[in-house]
């Protein structure tokens, strides 16, 4: 008799957090969001040196270009999408720039213009690069490292920093 009252009690406890969790999901979608720095965005961003990656004049919609940040050994990439997405920049608010090492296992990954996606070939990670690197599909547990860019007055584009630790890294401090 006495189990019989554990496992209620054990499923009245579940159904109560069930409840609380999913009202909380629901006040999430429906509340408006604060902003970035409120929610902890780019908290984690980790400054290096600046770099200079390219001209806004070296760019053509849909054409990646490669670009190795912050340091030789870690190759990226340089986009400019033709549509404004966050973390954009440039006067259209549409450049963009990632590790292209998949945080999974390392694979160098390339850029499929269809879907706006850089796509690993080890063992088929997806990241949709018009919403932050975000993973779409595949064994990566992480979403891809963004390179955060300024633009100069003279059209140059830097590279400031890493929002996430790129792979093979233990850390995001240049030795």
């Amino acid at each position: 008799m006495k189990c019989n009252r554990l496992v209620d009690a054990g499923r009245r406890q579940f159904l109560r957090g069930s409840l609380v969790g999913a009202a909380g999901a629901a006040a999430a979608t429906v509340l408006p969001s604060a902003p970035a720095e409120a929610r902890g965005v780019g908290l984690a961003m980790l400054s290096y040196p600046s770099n200079r990656l390219a001209n806004i004049a070296d760019l053509k919609v849909d054409e990646p270009m490669d670009v190795a940040y912050p340091d030789a050994d870690s190759p990226g990439v340089l986009l400019k999408l033709g549509t404004k997405v966050d973390g954009g920049v440039g006067p259209e608010g549409d450049i963009v720039a990632f590790s292209v090492l998949c945080p999974h296992k390392g694979f160098t990954m390339s850029y499929n213009a269809g879907d706006k996606t850089l796509n690993c070939p080890g063992h088929f990670s997806r990241f949709d690069v018009e919403k932050g690197g975000q993973q779409v599909w595949g064994h990566a547990t992480q979403n891809l490292p963004q390179f955060a860019l300024r633009v100069d007055d003279k059209g140059d584009i830097h590279a400031e920093g890493v929002d996430d630790l790129i792979y093979g890294r233990l850390s995001n401090v240049l030795a």
